[in-house]
């Protein structure tokens, strides 16, 4: 009789087979029976030079940005300090003085 690892999600240890999958019945997660599950790879942001960004950091805005709901444009070398990273298109979440608190794309900033 062969044993079947804990599901990963809820450590249930009632777990089963499915084809090439596993099934927890008691959260419904499935998950490959062909190799153990792997540790979620970090994502990495980079700037528009390909420097790896990280909470934290100070960046600069490296082109005109406009900015909709205002009536003037974020201009390029504005400095941007104390940027958090997030998942999503817009992945940089900041605050900018005079615009208040808005997000960007990491395409449009070097690391300062």
């Amino acid at each position: 009789m062969s044993t079947l690892p804990n599901c990963p999600k809820c450590n249930s240890e009632y777990t089963y087979e499915v084809g090439t999958l596993l099934t927890c019945p008691e959260c419904a997660y499935e998950w490959s029976s062909a190799a153990e599950p792997e540790l979620e790879k970090k994502r990495v942001w980079k700037d528009a030079h390909g420097n790896i960004l990280q909470d934290g950091d100070t960046v600069t805005v490296i082109k005109d940005l406009k900015v909709k709901g205002a009536s003037s444009v974020l201009k390029g070398g504005t400095k941007v300090r104390n940027i958090r990273l997030i998942d999503g298109d817009h992945d940089i979440d900041c605050k900018i003085e005079g615009f208040g608190s808005m997000e960007l794309k990491s395409e449009f900033v070097k690391k300062a």
